[in-house]
């Protein structure tokens, strides 16, 4: 019966080396220097986790890579404008893609498919009503400034990060530093008293 040998003294095991983080700023300052390898470096290190973002907003995959496109030319083209002491250049391109998918979401939900007819009286009532609907407008959403600014900051935050950025509950509670359950309850609340405020 064999036994086990140990193994020579002089060999002792290796640990992986840990790789160097990801220097997003330097990489954003490069892409403002007009250097595409930057540009190809960030969307090797995040594409997927940011088509998981767009994907979560437009809800469409084919729709979510015309976001992400779109996003990193904006990211290309607007590189010069980050600035590295008003916060961090992930959150920064996160940001970027974040507002891409809120625009398209935004454009899509006034989309209406109709055949020519149909556009027509729907353009012929809504010139007779621009007046109406532009003072309606105005009063609703000066009411809804005045009834936000009753809210408490973290009610009012939550709900804007919610409903203005697209922001989950999770990315809520990352962002102000909070517990999950209270940012559910921030938004849940504050839903209610802007209802009864607007009531």
């Amino acid at each position: 019966m064999k036994t086990c040998q140990p193994l020579p003294l002089t060999i002792a095991p290796t640990l992986p080396t840990l790789a160097a983080p990801y220097d997003y700023d330097a990489a954003l300052r490069a892409c403002a220097r007009g250097e595409q390898q930057a540009l190809h470096g960030l969307y090797q290190q995040e594409s997927r986790y940011l088509l998981g973002v767009a994907l979560r907003i437009v809800r469409q995959r084919a729709l979510a890579e015309d976001v992400l496109h779109d996003a990193f030319l904006n990211i290309w083209r607007r590189a010069g404008s980050f600035d590295a002491t008003r916060g961090s250049g992930k959150g920064w391109i996160y940001v970027v893609v974040r507002h891409q998918a809120l625009n398209v979401a935004r454009a899509r939900a006034h989309e209406v498919s109709a055949d020519e007819d149909t556009v027509e009286t729907l353009l012929q009532q809504r010139h007779g009503d621009d007046a109406t609907d532009a003072y309606a407008l105005q009063a609703n959403m000066g009411k809804l400034h005045d009834c936000l600014g009753h809210l408490d900051e973290a009610k009012r935050n939550s709900i804007l990060y919610a409903y203005v950025d697209g922001c989950s509950h999770s990315e809520i509670a990352q962002r102000l530093q909070a517990p999950l359950g209270s940012v559910k309850a921030w938004v849940k609340r504050g839903l209610a008293a802007l209802r009864e405020c607007m009531g």
